[in-house]
């Protein structure tokens, strides 16, 4: 289906509201019913129709509908907020005595989940350098239900061979689970490629405008009517009608934004490649990425985050640098219309501090739909400040 009917027609029964362009926010908690044999049958099935907004809604059903197809998948899940639905999605997987693999330095609740919630309950978990399918296969046992994949992560963004990962998984019966944030199935599609869930913050780029927050998760029918009947309506974590209204609003937009970002961030990269007190610049598309060609090869582009490895050794430097920056604001998540950096310093006690750690001297920069040159000046004269 082409991604201009997806985004502007598919889901939206327009004779059902007065023909409105826009559609309307079903803003209701309830669902009224006038035979007791329809009250009973979404009783019995209330995937199948509008019953209660815990858990479908009209709203939410056109954005399902929409972002299911923008992966390529059968159905798919929309959520509060992107933890919620890599919560949902393992949770639904794995039982006491499950081990999960998972890559190395995963986002912050993943990782909170598999070293403090699962392990109350007998799972398991292990950690790799997802670079390589040697540590997946290295780090797979027999009691082994489920694989975490983020890729590109959104530091130095290591990335997986997806395709290798999820065959290995699937000659195993392994269930696989993707962030795939950083690329939205614009530029990388991994259900395409034999993962069983992507997962997709859409607080950033669908949403786009940095005023709604909410997660997707997509997969085969049978995936999400199994999650939707346990997790998703006993947590209670769906997306609301209201932000479910916004994101179909940013979808509208997303690749248009997605191809100014786009070439606003490879202006950037250049500049920051040559510029005196930047050591190096980490981004999938550089020909410097030690995973280049990979990522040419299974992500169709690369937008919006880079990471500068700053020259200097002094922390104070790093601060000034963040400091100094006049248009581009300090704060986490990216994907809206504003350009953002955050200090991987910002994490740490300043005595912990180690200027021979590359990675302490990280600076995440996110580019948003300004102008080239206006972000490159604010940069250029705070990187001259930072010594």
């Amino acid at each position: 289906m082409d991604i201009s009917q997806i985004i502007n027609e598919l889901g939206e029964d327009r004779e059902n509201y007065f023909n409105a362009v826009a559609p309307p926010i079903m803003q209701t908690s309830n669902f009224a019913f006038s035979k007791v044999a329809d009250l009973r049958k979404a009783f019995e099935d209330e995937m199948g129709g509008y019953l209660y907004s815990r858990g479908l809604n009209p709203t939410i059903d056109i954005l399902r509908k929409k972002l299911a197809a923008l992966d390529g998948a059968e159905d798919c899940l929309v959520f509060n907020n992107g933890a919620a639905a890599i919560f949902a999605g393992i949770l639904a997987h794995v039982k006491a005595g499950d081990h999960i693999v998972s890559v190395k330095a995963p986002y912050t609740w993943v990782q909170r989940m598999l070293d403090v919630i699962l392990p109350r309950f007998g799972v398991t978990s292990t950690y790799i350098d997802g670079t390589k399918i040697e540590n997946w296969k290295a780090a797979t046992k027999v009691n082994t239900t489920f694989y975490y994949l983020e890729s590109p992560n959104s530091w130095d963004f290591a990335i997986q061979d997806i395709r290798a990962v999820a065959a290995l998984a699937k000659s195993k019966g392994i269930t696989t689970l993707i962030d795939n944030s950083y690329c939205t199935p614009i530029y990388q599609r991994p259900i395409e490629m034999g993962i069983d869930m992507a997962m997709q913050t859409a607080t950033k780029y669908i949403g786009g405008h940095s005023d709604t927050l909410g997660g997707v998760l997509s997969g085969s029918h049978a995936i999400m009517e199994k999650i939707f009947n346990s997790e998703y309506l006993n947590i209670g974590s769906g997306i609301q009608p209201f932000n479910a209204w916004l994101m179909i609003r940013g979808l509208r937009t997303l690749p248009a934004r997605l191809a100014q970002i786009t070439h606003t961030t490879a202006k950037v990269n250049a500049f920051l490649s040559n510029h005196p007190a930047v050591e190096r610049v980490i981004f999938p598309f550089n020909p410097s990425f030690p995973q280049y060609e990979l990522a040419k090869k299974q992500m169709s582009g690369a937008c919006g985050l880079q990471t500068i490895v700053m020259k200097t050794r002094k922390m104070d430097d790093i601060v000034r640098f963040c400091e100094s920056l006049h248009h581009i604001m300090m704060a986490v998540s990216w994907g809206g219309h504003e350009s953002l950096v955050i200090p991987k310093c910002a994490g740490l006690n300043p005595a912990d501090f180690n200027p021979e750690n590359p990675e302490h001297r990280y600076v995440r920069l996110y580019t948003g739909l300004e102008d080239a040159d206006y972000l490159i000046a604010d940069l250029d004269q705070a990187l001259n400040q930072a010594g």
